[in-house]
C-alpha cells in the first residue's frame, strides 16, 4: 500500500471517526478542573465556544460498566457520547455476517459517540467493558437542552485544485527522465500496481505504467533531509523508494524548533514507513493541495520521481485518441465539411456519448429538437409514419457509423421520422445546437473561403466575450463608501466580511483575496475567470456580483449578502437532516442555479452546502465560483470538494455539466442522512469508495423509497446515464420524489421557505458565526511586471 498525502496507511480505530484517541485526560482524577480539561481536547467541543465548555462539564454524568458489558453495539442508533475515566474497553466490528472481531483497545482519555450529540446514525462498531469501566456521559437531550448544538461553529469543508493549471507562471520545475536499469524499471512498475490509492483512482495498464516508468527521473537524498513538508504549497511530485528509507509523520508533528534527528528518534504513534518498493505523495497528481504530511529520511536514499503534469498527460492520452476517433467520424458527414480540422477538434470535444436501450427511442417524428446524433455502435429502424424505411447498423471497429438529425443544426424543424433501437443498446454521439452556435455561430455561415483558403475559426471564445459584454451593468459602489460591519466568513481562499454603505445603508459581502496568495497558489486565471463568471449571471438562485476592487495587496468582490447564513450550519445547528421537504426545497434552489449556469455553457464543480446560502427570506443561492469554468467540452482540471469528486474527476479522463448532477445527488444524500455517501478520514479513502461505486453504499433509512431512486439515478459512475443528461432537467423535475412539487411556484420564490432565518435588521450577522483559526494566509506581494491583475 502507497503511503498517501493524508498517510492512509495508518489504520485508525474506525475509518468514520465514530471513535477518537485523546491524551489529556489520563489520569484517574475525575474532578470538574480535569472534565473541563479534557472536553477542550474532543474535536467536537472545540467547535464550542469556550464560555460554553463549563455548562458542557457540569453536563457530564458518570456511569460504571461491569467487565463483559456492551456500552453501544454497532448497528443501534445512539444519543449518547462517552469519554473514559478509568478502566480498558475493546472495539469489535462485523461486516456483513461475519461474527464481531476485536479491533482496537480504548484506555483513560479516550472517547467515542460524538456524532449521536447531534444526530441519528448508527454505530459503526461495538464497545464493551474488558474490565471494570468508568466512563463520563453526555446525553444528546442534555447538549441540546443547553442549547449547545445550537452555538457549535462548525469548520467548514475546504476545496482543492483549481489553481496552477496550465499557468506557465506555476508550472513544477521538472528533470529529463533518467536511465534506468530492468531491474529499476521492474521495482518502479511494483510500485506503482502496489499504491493501492493510486491504482483505485486510474486505471494502469502496461502501457500507462511503461509510460510512468519513461518519465521518472532519479533522486539522490541526503539522511534527515525533510523531503515533503506538510502544509507546503510546492507539492507536484509523486515519489518511489528505490533504496534507503523515509519516515512519515501522518499528523501535526513539531519538526520547527527540534532537530530532524530528534523527531527521528522519538517519532510518534502517527508515523509509518517507507521502504524500498514503497511510494507516497500520490495525491500531488491528481490536483495541487498543500501536503498532508511531513516525510524525512533516515539515511541516504534513492527515490524516483513523478510530476503531476506528465501523470496528467499520460492519464488523459486515452481521452485524446477517443477525440481523435470521434473526428473521424465527423469527416464523414457531409453536413461538417465546411469546417476545418480546428472545429472539428472543437466539435469532437463537445460530443457527448449517449446509450440507447433496445426498444428506446431516440428521435420521434414530429418532435422538434435541436440535437445532431452520429450512431457509432449498434442497430437502429428509421420509422417514417409507423412504417420502417431502413435499418441502420454501426460498427465502431470498421469505424462504420451513421447520422441523423443534421437539419438540427441549422433551425429546430420538427423530425421527420422515429429512430428506434433494434439491438440490445445502442450508442450514440450528440451535438446539441446550442453548443455547436455557442463554438461557431449558425451552421449556414460556415462556408469556405470564396478565394480558396482555409477558413480561420474564431474559436469558442467569441460567444464569452459577447456574454460578458452584454451582460454585465454595474451601478458604481464606491470602495471608499463603504464602512466595515463584521465577519461573515473564512475559507481556504479568502475571508468574507460584511460592509454597509454609508449613505444608503445597503449591505454587502465583501470577498477579499490576497494577490500573494493567489500567485503562490497559482489562482489568476481562476480569480478572473470567477469575475467573469459572476459578471454573466443573474438568477434569483445565485449571488449577484455589483462591483469588484484591485488594491495593492488584494482582489475584492463585493457581492449580494444573504443574512440568513449558511446551509451547512443551519442544518447541523437546527437538525433538519432527514426532512424531505427541507431537502426538496433546496435541492430545486440548486437545480434552478445550475440550470441558469449550464444555459450559458458554465460548470460549477463545487457543490456542497457550505455554498449554499439563504437570505433573509429563507431562499436559497449558490455561491463562491471560484472553481466554476465555463466550458462547451470537456475539462480535466480536477477541483473540488472531496466528498462531491466524481469518478470522472478522480480519474481525470474528463468532466462536463454531468459532473454537477453528480454533485447534487451527493447534496441530497447528506441533506437526507447528515453525512455524504462516501465519507471517510482522508480524500484517498473517499475516492477509492467514489470509484467502487454508489451501489457498494449501504442505503440508510432515511435514503429509502423515491429519494433513494432519484439519488441513484444522479449518482451513476457513467455521466451521460445520469437522469438530467440525456432528456434535459425535465426529466428530474418529474421524478416522483417531486411529485406534487410546484416548481413554478418555486421558480416565482412565491413557495414558503420550510425554514425562516431570523435576521432583525439589515446589518444583522447573528447568522454567521465566523472565526479566523482558518484564515488563509496573507501573502505580501510583489507586481512582478505581467499585469496579470490588469482586468481586475
Amino acid at each position: 500500500m502507497g503511503a498517501c498525502e493524508a498517510c492512509a496507511g495508518i489504520k485508525t480505530l474506525q475509518e468514520d471517526d465514530t471513535i477518537k484517541k485523546g491524551r489529556a485526560f489520563e489520569g484517574k482524577s475525575e474532578d470538574f478542573t480535569a472534565t473541563l480539561a479534557f472536553l477542550a481536547q474532543v474535536q467536537l467541543f472545540k467547535l464550542l465556544p469556550k464560555d460554553q465548555h463549563p455548562l458542557l462539564a457540569a453536563a457530564c454524568v458518570a456511569e460504571e460498566y461491569n467487565a463483559g458489558e456492551e456500552i453501544i453495539v454497532q448497528g443501534e442508533l445512539g444519543t449518547e457520547f462517552f469519554i473514559i475515566s478509568n478502566g480498558i474497553a475493546c472495539v469489535k466490528t462485523s461486516v456483513g455476517d461475519e461474527p464481531p472481531r476485536k479491533v482496537a483497545t480504548l484506555t483513560n482519555g479516550d472517547y467515542f459517540g460524538e456524532k449521536a450529540l447531534l444526530r441519528d446514525e448508527p454505530r459503526s462498531a461495538t464497545i464493551c467493558a474488558e474490565s471494570s469501566l468508568k466512563v463520563f456521559k453526555i446525553t444528546r437531550e442534555k447538549f441540546q437542552e443547553l442549547g449547545l448544538h445550537e452555538k457549535i461553529q462548525f469548520v467548514n469543508r475546504k476545496a482543492v485544485g483549481g489553481g496552477g493549471e496550465g499557468d506557465s507562471k506555476t508550472k513544477a520545475t521538472t528533470k529529463p527522465p533518467s536511465e534506468k536499469t530492468q531491474d529499476e524499471r521492474t521495482l518502479i512498475a511494483s510500485a506503482l500496481r502496489k499504491n493501492e490509492n493510486l491504482t483505485g483512482m486510474v486505471t494502469l495498464d502496461d502501457q500507462r505504467i511503461n509510460e510512468m516508468i519513461d518519465v521518472a527521473w532519479k533522486e539522490e537524498v541526503d539522511a534527515n533531509h525533510q523531503l515533503i513538508t506538510k502544509g507546503d504549497l510546492n507539492a507536484d511530485y509523486f515519489y518511489i523508494v528505490q533504496s534507503g528509507s523515509f519516515v512519515i509523520f501522518a499528523e501535526d508533528c513539531d519538526v520547527d524548533g527540534r532537530s530532524v534527528e530528534h523527531v527521528l528518534t522519538h517519532g510518534d504513534k502517527t508515523t509509518i514507513s517507507a521502504s524500498p518498493g514503497d511510494s507516497f505523495g500520490e495525491l500531488a497528481l491528481l490536483y495541487l493541495v498543500p501536503r498532508a504530511a511531513t516525510v524525512i529520511s533516515r539515511v541516504p536514499s534513492t527515490v524516483w520521481v513523478i510530476d503531476r503534469a506528465s501523470f496528467k498527460r499520460i492519464v488523459q492520452k486515452v481521452s485524446e485518441d477517443k477525440i481523435a476517433e470521434y473526428i473521424q467520424y465527423l469527416d464523414q458527414v457531409p453536413a461538417l465539411t465546411a469546417l476545418i480540422r480546428e472545429e472539428k477538434k472543437a466539435i469532437a470535444d463537445a460530443l457527448v456519448e449517449l446509450t440507447y436501450s433496445n426498444d428506446e427511442y431516440i428521435l420521434r417524428q414530429g418532435e422538434t429538437g435541436s440535437t445532431f446524433y452520429i450512431l457509432f455502435s449498434g442497430q437502429v429502424a428509421v420509422i417514417q409514419n409507423n412504417e420502417e424505411q431502413a435499418k441502420l447498423t454501426a460498427n465502431p471497429a470498421e469505424r462504420s457509423v451513421h447520422y441523423f438529425g443534421e437539419k438540427a443544426l441549422l433551425n429546430n424543424e420538427p423530425r421527420e421520422a422515429d429512430v428506434k433501437v433494434l439491438s440490445e443498446e445502442a450508442k450514440v454521439l450528440a451535438l446539441y445546437g446550442e453548443s455547436f452556435t455557442a463554438l461557431f455561430g449558425p451552421l449556414e455561415s460556415m462556408t469556405p473561403s470564396g478565394d480558396g483558403q482555409e477558413r480561420v475559426s474564431s474559436g469558442p471564445a467569441h460567444i464569452w466575450r459577447q456574454m460578458t459584454m452584454e451582460a454585465f451593468t454595474q451601478q458604481k459602489v464606491v470602495f471608499s463608501d463603504l464602512n466595515k460591519v463584521g465577519l461573515l466568513g473564512c475559507g481556504g481562499f479568502g475571508i468574507v466580511e460584511m460592509y454597509e454603505h454609508k449613505l444608503t445603508g445597503d449591505t454587502y459581502a465583501l470577498k477579499g483575496i490576497s494577490k500573494g496568495y493567489i500567485v503562490k497558489t497559482g489562482m489568476h486565471k481562476s480569480v478572473i475567470n470567477e469575475k467573469n463568471i459572476l459578471m454573466v449571471t443573474s438568477s434569483p438562485f445565485v449571488v449577484k456580483l455589483y462591483a469588484t476592487y484591485n488594491s495593492d495587496q488584494s482582489l475584492y468582490f463585493l457581492l449580494e449578502v444573504a443574512l440568513g447564513g449558511e446551509l451547512y450550519a443551519t442544518y447541523n445547528r437546527k437538525k433538519l437532516h432527514g426532512s424531505e421537504r427541507h431537502a426538496k426545497y433546496y435541492a430545486a434552489g440548486v437545480t434552478f442555479a445550475f440550470e441558469h449556469l449550464h444555459e450559458r455553457f458554465i460548470i460549477y464543480r463545487d457543490l456542497k452546502p457550505e455554498n449554499v446560502l439563504l437570505n433573509e427570506h429563507g431562499h436559497p443561492k449558490l455561491t463562491d465560483m471560484g472553481l466554476a469554468k465555463f466550458s462547451i467540452g470537456k475539462s480535466y482540471t480536477v477541483c473540488g470538494t472531496p466528498d462531491y469528486f466524481s469518478p470522472e474527476l478522480i480519474s481525470s479522463s474528463g468532466h462536463t455539466q454531468a459532473l454537477d448532477w453528480w454533485t447534487l445527488g451527493i447534496l441530497i444524500f447528506e441533506l437526507m442522512v447528515g453525512h455524504p455517501p462516501f465519507e471517510a478520514p482522508n480524500p484517498m479513502k473517499i475516492y477509492a469508495k467514489v470509484m467502487r461505486g454508489y451501489d457498494k453504499v449501504k442505503t440508510p433509512s432515511q435514503c429509502r423509497g423515491p429519494v433513494s431512486e432519484l439519488i441513484k439515478s444522479l449518482l451513476k459512475t457513467d455521466p451521460q446515464s445520469r437522469l438530467p443528461v440525456k432528456n434535459g432537467v425535465k426529466d428530474l423535475k418529474s421524478h416522483k420524489w417531486f411529485d406534487n412539487f410546484n416548481w413554478l411556484e418555486m421558480q416565482a420564490l412565491k413557495m414558503e421557505p420550510p425554514y425562516k432565518p431570523v435576521v432583525k435588521s439589515k446589518n444583522d450577522i447573528a447568522n454567521f458565526n465566523a472565526q479566523c483559526a482558518d484564515m488563509p494566509v496573507q501573502v505580501p506581494y510583489k507586481p512582478d511586471g505581467s499585469n496579470w491583475d490588469a482586468e481586475f
